[in-house]
């Protein structure tokens, strides 16, 4: 029996695998030269299993399967020795398989694992009908397994097309629902447009009613500062009318008082001046001297005629301002535009009133020099040059206005020149009794120096 055993290799190590081993066979041999292994000695072992003989057995089937059954195949010695453990471990199954008679009730992959390590004679059909075997019984499982999982699927199939109807039959009644629901949605939504649509065109009108009685209101509130600037420059007027009458009464004379004295000085001085003027002699005028008739040496009327000067003669103004007690008002920024209009404002003003001052000089004449103040940003800081008395307008009122008070603040019969090209102020003063003179003459008598 022993030799059996021994011839019985070398009769099957004729016999080839024209295919590779099945997996189920390849792990159950891996799994016997696992067991083996552990019996063999290092130096008993192939070089290349001697790194894994200290390793587990579980150790060794997952990390040196491959090379242990590369082993098994190559190393005919090693193939002996992990034999003779396997006939020592399971005697019985290796004894059937020495005798050609495996045992029937053994699974065919452990015969088939045990028939690969010791090669028999016919260990080939052996591997081959376990391999086969293998096969059908993984595929009656795989077979089963599919049948279940066909019967699973039905049954879920099945369950989901229920719970799919009984899904529709909800979301059919949830739509209907929602529809209803819509609609009422939609009859509301179309109501508050509506309502909107009014609201809107009820704000539009209201807007439009806040805005007419917006701009009513500033109409009225523009005629109302009108009418408060206006009452404020005739409180102004009669608080300065009332200073000034105080003023004449603490100093023991009215202005009815002052404009009397100053028209008397003027006739006074108006007298004297004609008595200069015609030389007249102390004596009386003799009845034979006022026989209209030409005297030898004495100016007939044409040559009296021919004296006569033109309304834009500078000499005219000196005559004018010859007269007793003569008022010189000028129009400042009337004068200063038509001589000099490129100047800044301020460069205006010092240049009228340097040559005013010096005409005063020249005149002994009251000089007064009037500008408008609405022109200026601010208060002007000016120190009023000798001989001319400077006045700007109060505000909201103008410095044409201010020269019709001034002319009419004179006495009647007093001398008062305005120098004005304004048309208006000059037929106002002349009703007053001024005598107007354009400013293109007082420039001509300025620059004559």
């Amino acid at each position: 029996m022993v030799e059996s055993a021994g011839e019985a290799p070398e009769d099957g190590a004729a016999e080839v695998l024209d295919r590779p081993l099945p997996d189920g066979v390849r792990r159950a041999v891996v799994q016997i030269v696992s067991d083996g292994f552990g019996g063999l000695t290092v130096g008993e072992l192939p070089p290349q299993l001697r790194q894994y003989a200290r390793f587990t057995p579980t150790r060794r089937v997952k990390f040196a399967g491959n090379a242990m059954a590369a082993a098994l195949e190559g190393d005919p010695v090693f193939r002996q020795r992990i034999g003779e453990r396997l006939r020592e471990a399971q005697p019985e199954l290796t004894g059937a398989l020495d005798a050609g008679t495996p045992p029937p009730a053994a699974d065919p992959l452990d015969v088939a694992a045990a028939a690969y390590v010791l090669r028999p004679t016919g260990w080939v059909k052996l591997v081959t009908a376990a391999g086969e075997e293998a096969q059908r019984a993984d595929a009656e499982r795989a077979d089963e397994e599919t049948r279940a999982e066909l019967e699973r699927l039905r049954a879920e199939l099945a369950a989901a097309r229920a719970h799919t109807k009984a899904e529709t039959e909800r979301l059919r009644a949830e739509l209907d629902a929602a529809k209803k629901e819509a609609e009422s949605m939609h009859r509301k939504l179309r109501g508050a447009l509506s309502d909107v649509k009014r609201g809107e065109a009820a704000l539009r009108k209201a807007a439009a009613d806040a805005e007419a009685a917006r701009a009513e209101d500033q109409a009225q509130l523009s005629a109302t500062d009108s009418e408060t600037r206006r009452l404020k420059s005739r409180l102004g007027e009669a608080e300065a009318a009332l200073e000034a009458a105080r003023r004449a009464a603490r100093e023991g004379r009215s202005v009815e008082d002052m404009r009397l004295r100053l028209l008397l000085d003027t006739v006074l001085d108006a007298a004297q001046g004609l008595r200069r003027e015609l030389a007249l002699p102390p004596v009386s005028v003799r009845p034979a001297e006022t026989v209209d008739a030409v005297e030898p040496g004495r100016m007939t009327p044409k040559d009296i005629a021919a004296r006569a000067l033109s309304e834009n003669d500078p000499a005219i103004l000196d005559q004018l301002l010859a007269l007793p007690q003569a008022h010189l008002v000028v129009d400042g920024y009337n004068v200063t535009k038509t001589g000099y209009p490129t100047m800044p404002l301020d460069k205006q003003r010092l240049r009228l009133l340097g040559s005013l001052s010096q005409l005063a000089l020249q005149t002994g004449a009251e000089v007064t020099c009037v500008f408008d103040g609405a022109e200026l940003a601010a208060p002007v800081l000016l120190a009023p040059p000798r001989g001319v008395r400077v006045l700007f307008s109060k505000p909201g009122v103008t410095a044409d206005e201010l020269i019709r008070q001034l002319v009419r603040a004179e006495p009647p019969g007093r001398p008062v020149i305005v120098a004005s090209t304004d048309r208006e102020v000059a037929d106002g003063i002349a009703k007053a009794g001024a005598r107007p003179v354009a400013s293109a003459v007082l420039l001509k008598r300025l620059t004559r120096g």
